[in-house]
């Protein structure tokens, strides 16, 4: 971990995917946005919130394109670097395909940082691409009030391997691939009050390439996939719902977290995203009775660089679990299932 002058996180009012615009701000940005696609080759647009678009080139290549950047929600630099980078490549491994060429996107207050420091942040987005196998080939940088770093990247992937947060069906198993509790852990690094062992566990997992997803948009039982980032786990879900017009059900005794994620939420350590991503989309999810505030906000709780979120189908999922274990996601888990009904989201406890 490299000592910076100055903390990267004092710098920034938000940090990591707890930077996104609400869900419902959103919504209401992209209202008239959404008029219907005349481009056939465009396969994937901002119709259902999916992960990243995907444009068909011929009968065996898709494009995927996306981007992604945000806010320190490190004071490492070097860490910051890779957690952006790896937040980033992971919408293309959502929808089913493999990277192949990032560019870097850079805002920073250069008043206020030191050359080299800003340089370790691009050298730990290099590094991760190096890991994904993909050049960063070029950018874009400025000079910002906050420190702003992330990546555009570009994949390719076959048409029949697209795989969508919108093809769940009713009788599929969810999975989940990654635990939840990164905003939470980040809310404790922004007070100090993080333990050393909870930082490289947070490390560990938002420096771990979801490079599971090209496998399993290969694989002809999965049927939808998406990345559990800045709208929590039941955002994710809700936006997998509505695009599948299906009800999703999610069992909380199943749910993977961190270590240390349920005492710091039950201590107070909870993000502004976590509120208003509750607040955005709550009337749509159900949760048990007697659940505590502080254990829904695990669920509404903003990932960054989190895991996949999978539908299957339930005579694969334990197999195909067992798949994602042994190919470096030892937090893999079964954890819920997909029902005919309105779209929303039910919690079990």
């Amino acid at each position: 971990m490299t000592e910076a002058p100055v903390r990267l996180t004092s710098l920034a009012h938000g940090g990591g995917c707890g930077c996104k615009l609400a869900p419902s701000v959103l919504q209401q940005l992209l209202v008239d946005q959404t008029e219907a696609n005349p481009f056939r080759q465009l396969l994937v647009g901002i119709e259902t919130g999916d992960d990243a678009a995907v444009w068909q080139i011929d009968d065996a290549t898709c494009v995927i394109a996306t981007t992604d950047f945000f806010m320190p929600m490190v004071d490492d630099p070097y860490d910051f670097g890779r957690i952006a980078a790896t937040n980033a490549i992971s919408d293309v491994y959502a929808m089913g395909g493999r990277p192949i060429m990032a560019l870097a996107i850079l805002g920073m207050p250069m008043d206020k940082l030191p050359t080299p420091l800003v340089r370790e942040i691009l050298r730990g987005g290099r590094t991760v691409c190096a890991e994904a196998g993909i050049p960063v080939a070029g950018g874009h940088s400025i000079d910002s009030p906050e420190p702003i770093y992330g990546l555009a990247v570009v994949g390719t992937c076959r048409p029949d391997d697209v795989r969508r947060n919108s093809g769940a069906r009713a009788g599929d198993t969810l999975i989940l691939t990654k635990g939840l509790g990164v905003g939470i852990y980040s809310a404790a690094i922004k007070r100090e009050a993080l333990a050393p062992g909870g930082y490289a566990e947070m490390i560990t997992s938002t420096t771990l390439l979801n490079r599971i997803g090209s496998d399993l948009g290969a694989d002809a039982s999965v049927h939808a996939i998406t990345d559990v980032t800045g709208f929590g786990l039941l955002g994710h879900a809700l936006e997998m719902a509505r695009g599948s017009g299906c009800a999703l059900v999610i069992r909380d005794r199943d749910v993977p977290v961190f270590e240390h994620a349920a005492s710091l939420a039950e201590r107070g350590f909870i993000t502004g995203a976590s509120r208003r991503n509750w607040a955005s989309y709550g009337d749509a999810v159900r949760l048990p009775q007697d659940m505590p505030e502080w254990r829904r906000h695990l669920l509404t709780d903003p990932q960054t660089s989190g895991g996949l979120l999978v539908a299957c189908e339930r005579r694969s999922a334990a197999a195909l679990v067992e798949k994602i274990v042994a190919a470096g996601y030892p937090s893999a888990r079964l954890v819920g299932s997909v029902e005919p009904g309105v779209p929303s989201v039910r919690v079990q406890a």
